[in-house]
């Protein structure tokens, strides 16, 4: 049996929640890492557009021979998954899926209420709520766009004042629902819990990037995976990432970043 490692990408910073959760199941597993931090936010996309830029992301983790692919992006995982899954042959795993089935696991024991928090495009999709219903049509799902909370955690706004005071903005009357889960359902948000906590309780919280992570463990063969260290690959400069990036994985990952051309895949 050939091991080789996993690939995971996403629109830029997010996807660390997930390599984060991801290196706490797959213990010493190499991976791959992708971020598009020359295109991001892909929330205020066309699906159209989110589907090519999907594609040419799965394209390059392919060129470096992935066993498999997470979709460590909400926003494609609730727009593109299909797509990829029917143009690939590994196995491609998505957010959505998993998150959903840990907050229905939750609601079902509760309220029966759930909050979904996402970008335009994945609110827009009705992904989650699709997911959530299929599995008990009774709950009640409340949907809300976020779509500044992408660029303030690139540009490193993670515990700001500003960033709390949006938070606000975008959620106090949701909290005022009395839901039992509250589906972070972009990759970007789990980095905001503590902002994000403030106004719902981080007991609530559904971390996307934690769950993907898990259902990725449970769904491979561990063995299957080659063990090393990961790789980063960036589509613009790579200080700005590596900064933010340091600090949410708490280990210096500069010397392992590396910028590639995405537009040639």
């Amino acid at each position: 049996m050939i091991k080789r490692p996993i690939g995971i990408f996403d629109s830029g910073l997010g996807g660390l929640s997930v390599v984060s959760e991801f290196k706490k199941v797959f213990k010493n597993k190499r991976y791959i890492y992708f971020g598009d931090t020359a295109r991001v936010p892909y929330g205020s996309k066309s699906v159209e557009t989110i589907k090519r830029f999907a594609l040419q992301d799965c394209r390059f983790l392919l060129s470096k021979d992935v066993a498999a692919i997470i979709v460590a992006c909400g926003t494609v995982s609730a727009n593109a998954i299909e797509e990829l899954q029917k143009n690939f042959a590994v196995p491609i795993v998505g957010v959505v899926e998993p998150t959903a089935n840990k907050a229905v696991e939750i609601a079902m024991n509760g309220n029966g209420r759930i909050a979904v928090l996402g970008t335009a495009a994945t609110i827009k999709s009705g992904a989650y709520e699709k997911a959530i219903k299929k599995l008990d049509d009774k709950i009640d799902v409340f949907s809300v766009a976020c779509p500044l909370f992408v660029p303030l955690v690139e540009n490193g706004y993670i515990d700001k004042p500003a960033t709390s005071m949006i938070a606000r903005e975008y959620l106090e009357d949701l909290a005022k629902k009395n839901v039992d889960a509250v589906i972070l359902g972009c990759t970007h948000y789990p980095i905001l819990s503590k902002v994000i906590g403030e106004v719902f309780g981080e007991s609530v919280l559904v971390n996307s990037g934690k769950e993907a992570a898990d259902y990725a463990y449970a769904l491979l063969e561990e063995k299957e995976v080659e063990d090393g260290e990961g790789e980063y690959y960036v589509s613009d400069e790579p200080h700005g990432f590596s900064e933010t990036a340091n600090v949410l994985l708490g280990e210096d990952i500069s010397s392992c970043i590396r910028r590639v051309n995405i537009e040639e895949f």
